[in-house]
């Protein structure tokens, strides 16, 4: 008569090898993944999953990485725990109750990340931070500086140019109200413009056409909406990110005129 050997238990309750590298790709993670969760050496699990005891540590060691393996994996870790002494070897139980060294060598995880950790001194983070903040300070002050030094001419310059077209002829002791009617209506049907106007997401925008005339302004919602003007146009947008501007169906590159997501320009065809 032939008594079972070890291999055949095993097989008979189940490998506890098999349903540990199951339950871990039914999860989707990666030895790597597990062992730096576990702080188990990568090889370890991997002994555990192919049940290559000769490369675990002494039994106790390797049986604690097993049951901690299945919790992590969700499994029973009592029915790990069976199924990995059913399967152990006889002759390495003597040499890992001998072998004293071993207990030791899992502590390698520990070293490892010692290794691979860095150290950050505290203060000098906070003078990087510190740095990086006044930087910025000092670039939005120039730039609001160099705004204000070329911007600020030309919008006066564009303002009065849209009175005096719209409104110069206007201005007439003798003729009143004729002379104004004759400086709106030349050309009347040939000197309008079509603007169409594009928002993804609620901003401020504000169109004036050369006569004066309000054609949108305050905060505006979501939608396409079409104008009809004078040319030229004098337009501000508080974020040109939300808007798309077309004169005449033809489209406008505000980012050309944007400054920190603002534009206020002067357009016409």
């Amino acid at each position: 008569m032939t008594t079972p050997s070890s291999n055949t238990q095993s097989n008979t309750q189940g490998s506890f090898g098999a349903m540990l590298q199951q339950a871990r790709k039914t999860k989707q993670v990666s030895l790597e993944e597990a062992a730096a969760e576990l702080f188990i050496l990568k090889r370890h699990l991997k002994a555990l999953e192919n049940e290559n005891f000769a490369d675990l540590p002494q039994a106790a060691f390797a049986r604690g990485f097993a049951i901690n393996y299945a919790k992590f994996l969700g499994l029973d870790p009592v029915k790990i725990a069976s199924s990995f002494d059913a399967a152990y070897p006889n002759e390495l139980k003597p040499y890992s109750v001998n072998n004293i060294d071993t207990p030791l060598r899992p502590m390698g995880t520990l070293q490892r990340d010692t290794h691979n950790r860095i150290r950050f001194n505290p203060l000098l983070i906070i003078a990087v931070i510190g740095v990086i903040i006044l930087a910025i300070f000092l670039f939005r002050m120039v730039s609001n500086a160099s705004k204000e030094n070329t911007q600020a001419p030309t919008n006066a310059v564009e303002d009065i140019s849209a009175l005096e077209q719209a409104q110069g002829a206007a201005i007439d002791g003798e003729t009143g109200v004729g002379a104004a009617g004759s400086a709106l209506n030349i050309g009347a049907a040939s000197s309008t413009a079509t603007l169409e106007v594009m928002l993804s997401d609620e901003a401020v925008v504000v169109i004036t056409d050369a006569s004066g005339s309000n054609l949108m302004n305050g905060a505006q919602s979501t939608g396409s909406y079409k104008l009809s003007g004078m040319p030229p146009f004098n337009v501000q947008i508080d974020n040109v990110d939300n808007v798309s501007l077309m004169l005449n169906q033809e489209a406008v590159a505000l980012e050309a005129y944007a400054t920190d997501k603002q534009a206020s320009f002067e357009l016409a065809p």
